[in-house]
């Protein structure tokens, strides 16, 4: 999977960029987030994101000048500003940016601006490759390449689990019962390949189906809950809290 960090000091609509968008079906995984330029550096530098979307004006440093600091870092990047001026477009130019959209962010625009970053990362990657390799690469192998799938297979089928089963009762002891393995053995697999705990990613998981029913706006929103796996309303109300910065109402008011 391709690894997205989300620099952007307005928290909220950094939460909303967090679950507009099916990271999961994009063969993507947010790996971290940042309110600022400064915080972005240190973010980039340990993450080693795959793909940056950032802001450009932020406070105590800029989106650009973040950029600028960390061009020895091989990522692509996603500019999201709420200013259209020429100066900042050229600039971006020079920084070899791949997209620049601007606020508010259509949520196809986003998705298509994905599609050709991927595109771009999947032909550096078949480059490398290929020179590696010291011959021509075929098309199969090209394919194989960009698979957004981890390599452990029962992380695999882990995830295999919570795209089909995310609106019952799940768990890491759950699963390894299934699977007949060890339940820290699987939690480590996991984290190590997912960059999540399981729960973590099954509540991010369950919480993005449910901006999704929210989005369709023709059910109510404990009938979201119960439909994406959350029995207690009053949890499913502080988990989506605790992952989008405010409640569903709010959220949609403000970002869908």
């Amino acid at each position: 999977m391709y690894k997205v960090l989300i620099v952007e000091d307005e928290e909220i609509i950094r939460r909303g960029l967090m679950y507009i968008v099916n990271w999961s079906r994009e063969g993507c995984v947010v790996v971290g987030e940042a309110g600022d330029g400064e915080d972005g550096i240190k973010k980039i530098t340990e993450l080693a994101p795959d793909i940056v979307i950032t802001d450009v004006r932020m406070p105590f440093m800029d989106g650009l000048s973040m950029l600028e600091k960390t061009r020895s870092i091989p990522y692509e990047t996603i500019i999201i500003s709420g200013y259209d001026a020429f100066d900042y477009a050229k600039r971006a130019i020079s920084l070899d940016v791949t997209e620049y959209l601007l606020k508010p962010v259509d949520v196809d625009a986003l998705h298509q601006a994905l599609e050709r970053v991927k595109e771009k990362l999947q032909k550096k990657r078949f480059y490398r490759w290929e020179k590696r390799e010291g011959g021509v690469a075929s098309h199969a192998v090209a394919l194989l390449m960009d698979l957004p799938e981890p390599q452990n297979p029962y992380v695999r089928e882990m995830l295999e689990m919570v795209h089909k089963r995310y609106a019952s009762k799940l768990s890491v002891q759950q699963i390894s019962q299934e699977l007949g393995v060890s339940s820290v053995y699987l939690h480590t697999k996991f984290k190590q390949e997912m960059h999540y705990t399981f729960n973590d990613f099954l509540n991010r998981y369950r919480i993005g189906k449910a901006v999704e029913g929210l989005r369709q706006r023709d059910q109510k929103v404990y009938e979201i809950a119960e439909l994406v796996g959350f029995s207690d309303y009053k949890y499913f109300i502080s988990v989506f809290k605790k992952y989008t910065g405010c409640s569903p109402k709010k959220f949609m008011e403000q970002i869908l």
